[in-house]
């Protein structure tokens, strides 16, 4: 059997590097006076924070992420790099050689909920089934490597378990699962559904007591500001939920139940977008910013800050319905046309910074593949030019042979947002001259599923349909996106080549099958134009003088990724 500790070899040596140089910091920051150490930090993200459970669809496009990486931990966490890497804390993972990819799993004999309860194999098999796809009942994000799980073989209250793919079906970032906030408290999710043995429950397929556990998987876990019952939020990480205030920061503080190092800072509140976030900063509530740069007015960390802007993992995009105005691909191809990409990307995709090669060196021409990856220059190649500059004879031609005159484009996102505003404004401009009319349907309340139900024609969003930070080094990711029935496919798009193309991705990883399978599959998204690419989304991530091992980290973990190392000292 061969433990992993990441992807590979070199990324293994770059994050032992990394915890060395965390354990160095602290130990120079222990050496200083305990008067010296802020014992609160602010951490501030471009999202809400409206749920305990980020594997939901609406979870996963909220900042739930970003708060809850230490408070959630699994099997593995998500690295700077964008990569998968061991979380020895939790437990390990060992292949099981055979014909069949099978993984023995051993969690920490001392891992244990705040509560008391011990982690258990029986998290492992609630999060299998909320994600396989099995049991339809789940409001899951995505199925993308779960579905490939045909089994987790698990005794209930272990804390072993051996989870087997199904054959053929050797999953290539089988790493990545039951990672960070992955694992939710299966025994809470038991008591409130009144199923009290989840994995017999799973293993038997009962639907009344599946739908049960899904009902409470799906909203038990809701967060309310004013309210956050202990009995509904157990911890299992280095922090634990302590309460939601009334303008939605969520308060973490030490978990005293914690197995392993203790955090390094009893506190931390994270701030999100609709909490007034200049006004807290103002007031030095903020340590740490993490935020597309120019997205929240006001918002202008000082000399008192060191502040990083770079490309980041997400893929800045426009996600359209196919259902109403987009019904037609032609409809959709229109839309298409009159998009200025080349201006979005000049104006809003590289602030601060341009690079002539690699992440956000241009528009974004691939759905799949991101600018620095090998496969990209042949799959970016598929839109050979089209779509930069507005082609309003196109755009014309298009909406006509979809049936429509004149067309009416409700964009949304989750408001404020001052740079998607100005995004929505010159889509708006451009389309004008080709009867397209743009309206912002930015709101505070939007969620994932109005695009869907049919408030909105398209969405302004990450990766995956994400508001915040988003997007890791895959191709898996992003394609399940536009799998049929995954739940970050946000417009329902449905095309069965290009779900197989997802399937087969999420398996094959030599070079030259990866490369066909994305050209493939750009050749279909360029004609069907399910989204509409823009640019690899910027980061800008503001870390106050005094603050010891904050990393910044462009990816779906957000900064926040190692908080419970974070030490400031004034």
């Amino acid at each position: 059997m061969v433990t992993w500790w990441g992807f590979g070899h070199s990324r293994g040596r770059r994050a032992s590097a990394v915890a060395a140089t965390f354990a160095l910091i602290a130990t120079g920051a222990a050496c200083s006076s305990p008067e010296d150490q802020v014992p609160s930090i602010g951490y501030a993200i471009d999202n809400v924070v409206t749920t305990y459970n980020a594997n939901t669809v609406d979870g996963a496009a909220s900042g739930a992420r970003q708060a809850f990486v230490r408070v959630l931990p699994g099997l593995s966490y998500i690295g700077p790099e964008g990569t998968a890497l061991s979380d020895g804390d939790m437990g390990t993972a060992t292949t099981v050689p055979g014909d069949t990819l099978t993984v023995g799993y051993r969690l920490n004999p001392d891992a244990v909920y705040s509560d008391g309860v011990p982690v258990t194999c029986d998290d492992l098999v609630l999060a299998w089934a909320a994600s396989s796809g099995r049991f339809g009942q789940f409001r899951s994000a995505s199925r993308a490597g779960y579905t490939d799980i045909d089994r987790v073989d698990c005794q209930p209250g272990s804390k072993d378990a051996t989870v087997v793919f199904k054959p053929g079906r050797a999953y290539a970032e089988w790493p990545a699962l039951f990672g960070a906030t992955a694992l939710m408290p299966s025994h809470v999710a038991g008591r409130v559904a009144n199923v009290p043995d989840v994995v017999g429950a799973v293993s038997s397929g009962d639907p009344d007591a599946i739908g049960r556990l899904a009902e409470f998987w799906n909203n038990g876990w809701n967060l309310v500001p004013g309210q956050a019952d202990p009995a509904l939020f157990p911890s299992s990480g280095p922090y634990r939920l302590d309460s939601v205030g009334e303008n939605g920061e969520v308060v973490l503080v030490a978990n005293e139940r914690w197995w392993g190092n203790s955090p390094g800072t009893e506190r931390i509140v994270v701030w999100p977008k609709n909490s007034d976030l200049p006004s807290h900063l103002e007031s030095s509530d903020l340590d740490v910013i993490d935020t597309a740069p120019g997205e929240i007015e006001g918002l202008s960390p000082g000399d008192g800050y060191d502040t990083t802007t770079a490309p980041g993992r997400s893929s800045e995009q426009l996600v359209l319905a196919t259902t109403g105005v987009f019904a037609s691909a032609d409809a959709r191809r229109a839309f298409a046309s009159c998009v200025p990409r080349q201006r979005l990307f000049d104006e809003y995709g590289h602030p601060g910074f341009d690079k002539s090669s690699g992440l956000g060196s241009g528009v974004l021409d691939s759905r799949l593949a991101q600018q620095d990856m090998l496969i990209y220059p042949t799959a970016a190649g598929v839109a050979d030019g089209r779509y930069r500059e507005p082609d309003v004879d196109a755009a014309r031609r298009s909406m006509d042979a979809s049936g429509q005159g004149d067309v009416t484009v409700r964009i949304g996102y989750l408001a404020p947002d001052r740079r998607r505003a100005d995004i929505v404004a010159a889509i708006a401009e451009a389309c004008a001259p080709a009867d397209i009319t743009v309206e912002d349907a930015g709101s505070p309340d939007w969620t994932p599923g109005a695009l869907g139900s049919g408030a909105l024609d398209a969405v302004l969003a990450g990766t995956a349909g994400a508001q915040g930070a988003a997007g890791v080094d895959s191709l898996v990711t992003p394609a399940y996106s536009l799998a049929t029935g995954n739940g970050t496919n946000l417009g329902g798009f449905v095309n069965g080549r290009v779900t197989e193309i997802a399937d087969q991705l999420a398996v094959d990883t030599s070079d030259g099958s990866r490369l066909n399978l994305t050209t493939e599959a750009e050749n279909i998204l360029w004609s069907e134009m399910p989204t509409i690419p823009l640019f690899a989304a910027p980061r800008s991530i503001s870390i106050a003088h005094g603050m010891h091992a904050a990393v910044p980290n462009s990816t779906i973990a957000g900064s926040g990724w190692n908080m419970d190392r974070w030490i400031l000292l004034r």
